[in-house]
Formats: C-alpha cells, structure tokens, sequence
C-alpha cells in the first residue's frame, strides 16, 4: 500500500469514527430525562463532529468547540473530546489538549446533573478517555515524525547515490577523452615527425610527393594543435605531468601486473594473442579492469592469488579477473564506485561488464568487448 493510499483510508476511518460517535450521542441522551435534551444534544454533536471532519475548522473551531459541547452537556460527547484531544497531541500540543480536558471537565462540574462527568457511572470514563487520547495522539504523532525523518534520510541517501554514480561516470568519460587525447597526439607527431624527416630529403623525391608531404605535415601539426585544444582541457589542473614524452601513450596490462608482482601482490597472467589485434580503445579498456580488479583484490583478499586472463584475439576482446576469498584490509576505504566507471567505459565500446561471486567464496570480474566489423584501425596499430 503506498503512502497516499493510506493516507485515505486514514481519512475515511477518521470520518467513519466521527460519524459514529455522532449518531451514538443523541442515543445514549435519550434515556436521561425520557430524552428532553436529545435535539440540542444532537445539534451540538453535529457542529462537533463537522468541525472535526472538515480541515479548516480542525484548528482552533474544533477543539474549543468540543471543549464548551462537552462541558455543558457532559459525558454523550465524550468521544468526540477524546477525538479532538488526540488531534491536539498528534501535532504537539500536548500543552493545549491538557489544558482543553481540565477546562471541560472542570467546567462539567456546573452542568446537568444527568449528564455531568462526575457520577458513579462516568467518572472512570471522564478520566480514561482523556488520557488515552493524549497519550495514544503524542506516540502516533513522534512515530509519524519519525517515519517521516527516515523518509527523508532515504530519499536523501538516494539522490546522493545517483549523483555519486553520475560523478563516476563522468570521471569515466573524462578518463577515456584523457587517454585518447594521449594515443592521438602520440600518433600525430609521430606522422609529422617522419613527414618532416621526409620533406628534408626532398631533393630525391619527385616534386608531387614533396608537395603532398608538406601537406600532410602541416595537417598533422594543425590536427595536433586542435586536439590539444579541445581535449587538452579534460585533464586534471591539479596533476602534474610526470614521465617524458618517451612514455608510451597505451600501458601494456604485463606491465601493471610487474608493479603490482613487485609490490608484494600474487599473480596468474595468460595472454592470448597480441595487444596488436585490437583496437587502441579496447587496450585501454582492459588496463582499465585489469587495474581496478587487482585494486579490488588488495582491498578485500589481500594475501591471495589473483588469476588475470586477457584474450586479445577477435572477434572479441576478452578479460577475466578472478580472486578467491580473503582477509579484508583494516585500513580499506573505498568510494564503491569504480565498477560503474568500468562499465560506462565498456558499454561505450559495445561491450558488457560482469562482476559478481564465482563460487566457494571467489570473485570474478570480467568483460566482453565485441571487436569492429570492418576494422580499419588494424594496420595502425603500435
């Protein structure tokens, strides 16, 4: 049941409640005095009860109208005090609705003798009702608050998620503009770099040739210049550049797997094929998972073996990551964001993400990139 659903049920138990106390307050008058007071009785028990069920005349019509009803005619219109007391506590005004019962049950005191609150019959009631009311009203109330606080909190800690997972997806996004900017602009100066070495030698090369290698490196330089300015703005302002121009553009995954071997970490690499056979944007990807599964790995199995297994070979680029179970590192804190980057990555590339138990407490993450029909990239490859 959703919340607006019961919210109306409330409402309609709410009505059904007055209208019952309602009717039964001229029923129970008419044995007192052979019914002599059952029309005013009525008429008041109508006004009460109208101003408990319409919204606008619960605060303040409501309680001092019950409250005088009440104090004159006594105890045919109690229900309908405990009624409006327990509307008073729900919103914290515990204060107020105290102050309503003594005011009505003092003020009693100067009524009918037949319907008065304080008989032998009807003080028990003249003093139950009330406090059941106010008591009953005040926990609704502080549980209703607190339903709502949690609501909130919910909602809250979602629209964090969601911005947390949209802000890893955009680092993604950045990440791979980043690493293109880097293989494009190795590869334009490499191609004006041998252009250039060719134009120098132009006096043993046919004047067509020399002309269309001037061209081509004045092309390179300028493709160069506009990549460096429109994806050059994507790196991180604050992290320095470390390493020479000399260093690769696209990492080999042995390489990560050395570092991490050299820091202590055990590792199983099977390579089949050659980074070669794919594209530069799937190498990318799988240094990628390769990294973050071994980061994984640290984190929550340090000490054990980690099986890496990449397949470079088409028609699709592979990778598989499996751990079995470890001791988690006490100093672990992690943002639990990473797999949503890896998977922007690989779903950008057409590919899919799997990450999940593998059995006997073991975990694998692997991925599935589905190479290019067609790909003209294989002659260009480094």
């Amino acid at each position: 049941m959703s919340g607006r659903e019961g919210r109306t049920w409330a409402a309609y138990g709410r009505v059904t409640l007055v209208a019952v106390c309602v009717a039964a307050a001229p029923l129970n008058v008419t044995s007192v005095e052979d019914g002599r007071h059952q029309v005013p009785v009525t008429v008041a028990a109508v006004l009460c009860g109208a101003a408990l069920v319409v919204p606008r005349w619960r605060w303040p019509a409501a309680p001092l109208l019950v409250t005088v009803a009440t104090a004159w005619w006594g105890w045919p219109l109690l229900p309908l005090l405990g009624i409006a007391l327990f509307d008073l506590a729900v919103v914290l005004r515990a204060r107020l609705a105290v102050g309503c019962a003594l005011a009505a049950l003092g003020a009693n005191l100067l009524s009918y003798p037949d319907t008065q609150l304080w008989t032998a019959q009807t003080y028990a009631s003249a003093l139950l009702v009330p406090l059941l009311a106010v008591i009953v009203g005040l926990w609704l109330g502080n549980r209703r608050r607190l339903m709502e606080a949690l609501a909130s909190d919910v909602e809250h800690l979602r629209v964090e998620a969601e911005l947390r997972e949209e802000a890893a997806r955009a680092a993604e996004r950045s990440r791979i503009s980043t690493e293109m900017h880097d293989v494009l602009a190795h590869r334009l100066s490499l191609i004006a770099l041998h252009t250039g070495v060719l134009a120098t030698r132009s006096d043993t090369l046919p004047a067509p040739v020399v002309e269309r290698l001037g061209l081509l490196r004045t092309a390179s330089v300028e493709a160069l210049a506009d990549l460096r300015d429109v994806l050059g703005a994507l790196r991180d302002p604050d992290v320095t550049p470390s390493g020479s121009a000399l260093t690769p553009a696209v990492r080999d995954v042995r390489e990560l797997v050395d570092e991490a071997r050299a820091a202590g970490q055990r590792i199983e690499l099977t390579t089949d094929g050659s980074p070669g056979q794919a594209p530069t944007t799937h190498r990318l990807a799988v240094y990628r998972i390769v990294q973050e599964a071994l980061t994984n790995a640290r984190k929550h199995a340090e000490g054990v073996e980690v099986t890496v297994r990449v397949d470079y070979r088409p028609p699709a680029t592979l990778v598989e990551v499996t751990n079995p179970s470890g001791t988690p590192r006490a100093d672990t804190v992690g943002s639990g964001y990473g797999l949503i980057g890896l998977r922007e990555r690989v779903t950008a590339l057409g590919g899919e993400v799997t990450a999940g138990p593998a059995g006997a407490g073991a975990w694998r993450l692997a991925a599935r990139i589905q190479h290019p029909t067609g790909n003209a990239e294989n002659g260009a490859r480094t």
